[in-house]
Order: structure tokens, then C-alpha cells, then sequence
């Protein structure tokens, strides 16, 4: 066999380069399909008792539960850095936790606090106000239980009264977490009925029952109570169509935005969202997502900052409106320079 290596006629590929486009950093900017700018970006905030007091969660590096007067700090310089909205979630202490969740609803709680600091110090960044019972019960679940079972609507009236007392504090956004049917309806009416026209409704409307949660319910301290699991009302991860039916759901009853949680594994779902409705789609980069980068990251399996681009944008690129992300403050600083 002859070692001759022989030139072949390529002149099929002279009007058919893709290369070409992506040569240079100026011509790769300008073909650019997805961007990512700060106000894609939404930043969560854990929320504690105390006075400058922060503590740390050992399964989410750098993140750090905050204190209100912390968390106003945090709110100014998310603002600055052009982010557009924090979701707020409390870590209720434990004398505050019951079977019923009262806490839910007591317009003094640790949430009511921190929206109406915030709101106060910094009116003009929207605060997003998270609805479910598993920060105030004392079994970690996001709905009322009677002989391990979960109400479904006996806890939307809870999460009603508790929905009213977020609005009155300052909340922009109320953002249903919960999972229950009829839950968006029953809030839309009772927030009207209150003079709440004009605050929104993000539906958590697709939430899976998944195993990326466990950084999130340490923080605000729930994992370690949490009696039984959350299939019952929590998605099946197998299923997308599904997914179509809650989300249309949730529109029909009024939501203004839904949500799909958790981001990446779902980004079928995503997408699948953004071709079936015209509406505002936001993803959650959950806790789970997150530590993920972080300790790959520390391992040297990955490039940190990389990895944390690569993902927002793919959240973009499935067609999301904005991202839940405790990246968003370093990513919005980094893209402003």
C-alpha cells in the first residue's frame, strides 16, 4: 500500500466554512445568538435573626445565611450591579415552627421583616417573596399533614393568609413554591380582593421532586426535619408532558411568570415551555446545581467561572427570561466590566 498522501479535491467547502464566523473575538461577539446580562438575573438571599450576623452553609461555598440588616446591605449591591429582583427565603427559627405553620402568616415573621427593610432602604429593586410552608412547619414539608398525608386545600388557605401578610410588607412578587392545585387562583383572588392588584404571581409551576434540594433545605432548615418525602405533590422527574399541563394550569388561574426547578436537568422542559406559551419562563440554578460547580470546581475537575457562564447562558439559550442564580451577584459584577 502506498504511504503517498494524496490531496483531495475540497472545493465543495469554499461556500460552506462555519469557521469563518468564529475566527475572531470580534466575529464571534457579533454572531452571537444568546446574551447574558445582569438583568437576567435574579439573586436569592437566606434570611436569619440577629444583628450583622452571618453564618455559613456548609454544602454551599461562599453563600452565607444573612441577617436583615445584611440582607439590605446585599440588596444595594445587587441593585448596583444592575440585578432586578432578590427571592427572599427564611430560616424560621425553631420556636417559631409548628404543625400548622402560623408563622407563615404572622405579618411579623422573619420574611415580613426582611421585605419591608429592604423595600424601604432600596424601593427600586423588586423583591420576590417565596410561599410554602416548609420554613415554618415543624416537619419540613410545604404543606399541612394529618396522618402523613398532605392537604392540599387546607394548606392553600394558609398559604393565602400568608401570601396577604408578604404583600402588606413589601413583596412585588408572590412566588408559590408549593406545589398544591388551585393555589394560583385562590392567591389571584384574595390579592385583588385586598387592594393587591398590581402585585405579580411566579409560579413555581414546575417543580420536581428531585434530590438537587439538599443544600437549599439545610439553609434555611428544613432538611434535617423534614419527615417523609415530597412526591406526592412534587413532580416526577420522568415526566415533560406533564409539566405542559401544570404550567397551563397555572396560567389559566392567573399566574404572570412560571418557574421550573431545577434548571439544568430540565432544560427539555424549559424549552418545551417556551415553544408551547408566550409567557415570562424563569429557571431556578438550584442549590444542588450549584454545589456541584463549586466542589467540581475545588477538585480541579473544572474552570470555576467558565462552568458558571457555560451554564447561565444554556439557561438563556433554552429560553428563559431570567435565572435564579447564587452566582447572580459575582456573574452581574463580572459583566459589568
Amino acid at each position: 500500500m502506498s504511504s503517498t498522501w494524496q490531496r483531495h479535491d475540497m472545493s465543495f467547502l469554499e461556500g460552506r466554512r462555519l469557521r469563518r464566523s468564529r475566527a475572531s473575538a470580534w466575529s464571534r461577539a457579533m454572531v452571537r445568538e444568546t446574551t447574558l446580562t445582569p438583568a437576567d438575573l435574579i439573586w436569592p438571599l437566606f434570611i436569619i435573626e440577629g444583628q450583622n450576623a452571618r453564618t455559613p452553609i456548609k454544602t454551599m461555598p461562599n453563600v452565607e445565611r444573612l441577617s436583615i440588616d445584611l440582607a439590605v446591605e446585599a440588596a444595594r449591591a445587587a441593585r448596583d450591579a444592575g440585578i432586578p429582583a432578590l427571592a427572599l427565603f427564611p430560616n424560621t427559627p425553631d420556636d417559631k415552627r409548628s404543625e400548622d405553620a402560623a408563622e407563615a402568616y404572622n405579618p411579623d415573621n422573619l420574611m415580613c421583616r426582611a421585605l419591608s427593610a429592604i423595600k424601604s432602604a432600596v424601593p427600586d429593586i423588586g423583591l420576590i417573596a417565596d410561599v410554602a410552608l416548609d420554613e415554618y412547619s415543624a416537619n419540613g414539608q410545604d404543606g399541612l399533614v394529618r396522618e402523613g398525608v398532605i392537604l392540599n386545600d387546607e394548606t392553600i388557605e394558609v398559604m393565602i393568609r400568608s401570601a396577604l401578610v408578604q404583600a402588606k410588607a413589601g413583596a412585588d412578587i408572590i412566588a408559590p413554591s408549593d406545589m398544591m392545585d388551585g393555589r394560583v387562583a385562590a392567591i389571584r383572588q384574595a390579592l385583588d380582593a385586598e387592594g393587591f392588584e398590581d402585585r405579580q404571581i411566579m409560579s413555581y409551576a414546575a417543580k420536581y421532586a428531585s434530590c438537587y434540594y439538599g443544600p437549599f433545605r439545610e439553609a434555611v432548615g428544613s432538611g434535617s426535619r423534614l419527615v417523609g418525602d415530597k412526591r406526592t405533590y412534587q413532580m416526577d422527574f420522568a415526566n415533560s408532558d406533564e409539566a405542559l399541563r401544570e404550567i397551563a394550569q397555572d396560567l389559566e388561574e392567573g399566574a404572570d411568570s412560571v418557574m421550573i426547578k431545577p434548571g439544568l436537568p430540565y432544560l427539555d422542559v424549559i424549552r418545551r415551555t417556551k415553544d408551547t406559551f408566550n409567557v415570562p419562563i424563569y429557571a431556578y440554578q438550584v442549590s444542588g446545581e450549584f454545589a456541584m460547580i463549586e466542589f467540581a470546581a475545588q477538585a480541579g475537575a473544572i474552570a470555576r467561572e467558565p462552568a458558571i457562564l457555560e451554564s447561565l447562558h444554556a439557561f438563556k439559550r433554552a429560553g428563559c427570561n431570567g435565572i435564579l442564580s447564587y452566582f447572580a451577584l459575582e456573574v452581574a459584577r463580572d459583566l459589568l466590566d
